[in-house]
């Protein structure tokens, strides 16, 4: 399973010369209104399975979570369904708003 840091993918965001990957968000609805990364795609993790036809398996998907467990799961089954360009945001909102976003909100 690949994974990216926060701060990777902070850089990678900037980056104007690589393609911006999708940003799917499985967490919780209430997680989601409180705090997410801009240009997030919101999925909550339970509706992944009946949802795949709206995620993008040709695009570099990276899959957010609050911590980076949830997301890992979903990665990982997504993988299992033939989606080959997943990552899994090591550490999730909580590490982008303590190594790239300090004005995001935290829980």
């Amino acid at each position: 399973m690949q994974q990216i840091t926060a701060v990777a993918l902070a850089e990678w965001l900037a980056d104007r010369t690589r393609p911006t990957p999708v940003l799917l968000d499985v967490r919780e609805d209430w997680e989601f209104r409180l705090c997410h990364i801009p240009g997030s795609v919101h999925i909550p993790m339970h509706e992944i399975p009946t949802r795949l036809n709206d995620i993008e398996d040709d695009m570099e998907t990276v899959v957010i979570c609050h911590h980076g467990m949830r997301s890992m799961q979903v990665a990982l089954f997504l993988q299992r369904a033939g989606f080959n360009h997943v990552i899994n945001l090591q550490g999730g909102v909580d590490a982008w708003a303590r190594e790239v976003d300090p004005n995001m909100a935290t829980y």
